[in-house]
């Protein structure tokens, strides 16, 4: 093993710690989001309009974020994601005490900020790491996400209801773990990028970026996968409870959900060094594909379960097989412009998509029924899009047997 592996594994082990204690705030307000955002909002269609503004918050932070990590290191960064987070909880807080759907809001475009940090923690592990480690050290972070899944929605089942505010206590708690959380990036050990000289390599502009094959797959891939996985869970909640389930109900499917995210990490990076990238980011929209089909037949809680459990594991494979791609595909001076640039176009799908979710939701066929399978056929266009991108790629003669 050598040093520079010794120390990414040291970082990957700080990054496999804070994705599991930090992320447990994502699952907790991705299950609890839409339903308090459908108690404050005048009108039902807006419910999870809380959801989409954590992800515009995200997108809209992540290249200015990026920037401030090239230029002052990925611990500041991640520091400034947490005070974005306790600032998120805070006022989401407040929010809730004096029922203002606006306050409310606020609080969530805030918490955007720390999602957009906790993007950057797959690129973080791999910044110290070896070309045949990378895939791994990717892989190995997202599956911290496996134990802020258990986390999370136990948090959630124990504090939605534990004041007389619904709700309310899953928001102070979100402050108790960004505040705790922070603490781990002093162990973190990745230089800050030096300061480019004069003469030093500049790289390419956005458009030349964008223009390279292999980037705008990776990015049009990662997007995808997102998105699509964002407008399912995002809806989930709602079309759980609408169908006539219980709360608790909905919580533990998030969490087989996520738990499904995450549990493959432990090997998705062994996948892609195996069988190639493309193979897996193609098994991924495939089994994206997969869940939706198991959606669309019945409103059981065992389609519920599948579905959203295939819908984990399509984004592992997709999400994590695109930032691969990604991570290969740029030189170090191009590092902060790339991963700000990806991110921003991911989350604004990501955006689209959650802001999509409530209006397919509630307000297509005044059915919850009608609304998930709203929700679940939306989501053929865009695989068809990423897998003729993926198909392209694989196709162009210079571009044939590589990864």
């Amino acid at each position: 093993m050598s040093t520079t592996d010794t120390t990414a594994r040291r970082n990957v082990t700080v990054l496999v710690l804070a994705q599991a204690i930090l992320g447990s705030q994502m699952p907790m307000i991705f299950t609890i989001g839409g339903l308090a955002g459908q108690s404050l909002a005048p009108n039902p269609c807006w419910a999870t309009l809380p959801i989409s503004l954590i992800v515009l918050g995200s997108m809209l932070s992540a290249t200015p974020l990026s920037s401030f990590m090239q230029k002052h290191g990925r611990r500041a960064g991640f520091w400034l994601g947490t005070l974005g987070g306790t600032l998120g909880g805070i006022i989401g807080a407040y929010g809730l005490y004096i029922a203002s759907f606006p306050v409310f809001l606020l609080g969530s475009f805030f918490t955007g900020l720390y999602m957009s940090a906790q993007g950057f923690y797959r690129f973080a592990a791999a910044d110290t790491a070896s070309e045949s480690f990378r895939p791994k050290a990717i892989s190995y972070v997202m599956a911290g996400g496996l134990l802020s899944a258990l986390l999370g929605p136990q948090l959630t089942k124990a504090t939605a209801q534990a004041f007389v505010v619904p709700f309310m206590g899953t928001y102070l708690t979100v402050i108790a773990v960004n505040v705790l959380g922070a603490l781990l990036f002093l162990f973190l050990d990745i230089p800050k990028p030096p300061a480019p000289s004069p003469d030093s390599p500049r790289g390419r502009t956005r458009l030349e970026l964008l223009k390279t094959p292999g980037i705008a797959v990776a990015i049009i891939c990662a997007m995808v996968s997102y998105a699509l996985m964002n407008l399912v869970m995002t809806s989930t909640p709602l079309a759980v409870v609408g169908c006539g389930f219980e709360q608790a109900r909905a919580a533990d499917i998030v969490s087989a959900h996520v738990l499904a995210m995450y549990i493959p990490s432990f090997f998705t990076g062994h996948l892609i060094a195996r069988f190639g990238v493309r193979t897996i980011v193609a098994t991924g929209l495939a089994i994206l594909a997969a869940a939706g089909v198991v959606a669309l037949q019945g409103v059981e809680l065992e389609n519920f379960f599948i579905a959203l459990i295939l819908l984990g594991i399509g984004w592992n494979f997709g999400f994590i097989g695109a930032t691969t791609m990604l991570a290969s595909s740029h030189s170090a001076e191009e590092r902060g412009m790339v991963q700000g640039m990806n991110d921003l176009i991911v989350f604004g799908g990501v955006t689209f998509a959650s802001l999509s979710s409530g209006g397919l939701m509630n307000c297509s066929g005044g059915t919850a029924q009608a609304g998930w399978t709203a929700v679940n056929m939306a989501m053929a266009p865009f695989l068809v899009l990423a897998g003729g991108a993926l198909i392209w790629l694989a196709l162009r003669p210079a571009d044939r047997g590589t990864a």
